[in-house]
């Protein structure tokens, strides 16, 4: 499948825009290429800041510090590290190269696709600050636990009732291909 180079989308909650200033959100269709296309929300776990990104297909989830982001530049530069970092420890490092970098080279802010997407999102929280508070785990070994938490958001039209969104995030890999 060939992937056009069109802007990258996030969909930052209105909490996390009111946090980077991103302006006024319009609704915007699903990217072209799926891992082109994240959601995003801001939480507090143990009175810290922590920003949880989504794939918005799959809900492949990584979650950054949101500490000292107060700019759209600084979300833009921190999600894209979090997001090559965790990739690539994933063994995703190429498909990162390929299929993500060239979107990001320029980036659109929209408002979220659906409230499956946000309830799934909202879910993820819940484990998240668990995580992090009682657990005493750091945000990226977080991002590795929310990535195995079946979804049922994820099942609707496939053979079960859930999916993992790290299977269905290597699913639409498959599906593009680099």
């Amino acid at each position: 499948m060939r992937i056009a180079k069109t802007p990258m989308i996030f969909r930052p909650s209105q909490r996390l825009n009111a946090k980077i200033k991103a302006g006024p959100l319009q609704a915007m269709p699903p990217h072209e290429n799926p891992l082109a296309d994240w959601s995003a929300h801001l939480f507090v776990a143990g009175r810290r800041q922590y920003i949880l990104l989504t794939n918005t297909k799959a809900l492949y989830s990584t979650v950054l510090d949101g500490r000292g982001i107060t700019r759209v530049d600084g979300f833009i530069d921190r999600a894209l590290t979090s997001l090559r970092q965790f990739m690539a420890d994933d063994g995703l490092e190429a498909v990162y190269r390929q299929l993500v970098v060239p979107a990001s080279g320029s980036v659109r802010f929209a408002k979220a696709l659906d409230r499956s997407v946000t309830g799934s999102m909202n879910d993820l929280t819940k484990h998240a600050a668990y995580l992090l508070v009682e657990g005493e785990r750091s945000p990226h070994e977080v991002g590795v636990r929310l990535n195995d938490i079946p979804m049922s958001a994820l099942g609707r039209g496939r053979s079960t009732a859930y999916g993992i969104p790290r299977n269905v995030f290597r699913e639409l890999v498959d599906e593009i291909g680099p």
